[in-house]
């Protein structure tokens, strides 16, 4: 088992944080939830396996900012997201004997440059596993339900989720693909947050620095559906400034708030984890638009020279709008990530209120009404193909 990258200054925190990992494990027992083991064993490879797979976007809940291993793409802290199905990504993955190179089509345009990298990056972990180096095929394509994607809608999660199914299924088949701690670890290597995207539903990433590839995965916690009652209320808004998350990641573990955020983490996790277990969604809530603040602050205090100002006007105004009507009884937390897209969540009971209220603010914003969605999964190859035209 091969420990990964601790960054200069991280190594006294490490045991601290390892702690408070097996703490998690613990504690995902005592609730039920299950951990299922990573795969020692692998069966045949296909070297013509094709198979389509679908993801959804997803809305951090206790946040992650900052990669301590870029390669293995393991972050400083454990974090919890909620799947979102204002957005799905459909991929297909076909591998090739007869291909020189892999190749991806992303939408209507050919993937070049740094993104098709990170795409084979994910395709050389899978054929790595079967000892193979048989060249594939992507097609892959972002089907929204707002008329604008925004900024911070976690389509990246979902994309990676997207292809590490779709690779797995077509080079080894459906199990694999339903191992979610297998499949989770394989998102996470093109995007940290698509380790959740594939877990599905209200999901819990565990890492810290120096932790193994292994054992930094992903595992659903509303297995029973705790969270049905659950909207979520989508509001997409474009960065203004053409914010980038990865600049982001490099920023915020410079920030002086940022070590007391890693520490904090594990009882915020185990308070969550109970609170899920006993359908407390307002608790989740709660963590969502505190956490959007405390990633801000975080992202803003991580460069003396440029700052990285996530939010836009508008996200002020729906966050007060949030603060003001909790105060009239209607329950709503507003929750944002890297970008300025806001994510309200909310009891069924009140969708239609707060869906008003953000029309009612006359700012001309969009709202998307979506629930929580489930894990990445395989899909029918033919209808992969007519959503993909």
């Amino acid at each position: 088992m091969r420990h990964t990258t601790i960054p200069d200054g991280f190594a006294e925190l490490v045991p601290a944080m390892a702690v408070s990992y097996r703490q998690i494990l613990h504690a995902l027992h005592d609730h039920g939830v299950a951990v299922a083991p990573y795969p020692r064993q692998l069966p045949p490879a296909n070297l013509h396996g094709i198979a389509a797979a679908r993801a959804y976007p997803m809305q951090g809940v206790l946040k992650y900012h900052g990669l301590a291993d870029w390669q293995q793409r393991i972050a400083f802290l454990p974090s919890i997201s909620v799947n979102n199905d204002a957005a799905q990504t459909v991929t297909i993955v076909e591998f090739d004997p007869s291909l020189e190179a892999d190749t991806a089509l992303f939408g209507d345009a050919p993937a070049v440059g740094r993104e098709l990298e990170r795409i084979s990056q994910i395709l050389d972990a899978v054929r790595s596993l079967a000892g193979v180096r048989v060249a594939a095929r992507v097609t892959t394509r972002n089907l929204l339900k707002s008329r604008v994607a925004g900024k911070g809608l976690g389509t990246s999660a979902a994309g990676a989720a997207a292809l590490a199914a779709a690779a797995v299924g077509a080079l080894f088949g459906p199990e694999l693909v339903a191992n979610t701690r297998f499949l989770s670890c394989l998102a996470r290597l093109l995007a940290g947050s698509g380790c959740r995207a594939a877990a599905g539903g209200l999901a819990l990433w565990l890492s810290y620095p120096g932790l193994a590839h292994e054992d930094s995965f992903a595992v659903r916690l509303d297995g029973e559906d705790q969270l049905a009652d659950v909207r979520l209320i989508t509001v997409p808004i474009d960065s203004r400034v053409g914010l980038k998350t990865e600049q982001a990641h490099h920023d915020a573990p410079q920030s002086s708030f940022f070590k007391a955020w890693m520490l904090s983490r594990g009882d915020e996790i185990s308070e969550c984890l109970a609170a899920v277990r006993r359908g407390d969604w307002r608790v989740v809530g709660q963590f969502a638009e505190l956490d959007s603040m405390r990633l801000h602050g975080v992202t803003m205090s991580g460069s003396r020279e440029h700052k990285l100002i996530g939010w836009e006007p508008e996200n002020i105004t729906l966050f007060r709008m949030c603060d003001d009507l909790r105060t009239r009884g209607v329950p709503v937390y507003a929750s944002t990530d890297t970008g300025p897209t806001v994510v309200l969540l909310t009891h069924r009971d009140h969708e239609d209120a707060v869906v008003d209220a953000v029309e009612g603010l006359g700012l001309g914003l969009e709202t998307v009404r979506g629930r929580i969605a489930g894990p990445a999964s395989l899909l029918d190859l033919d209808e992969a193909r007519a959503l993909l035209r």
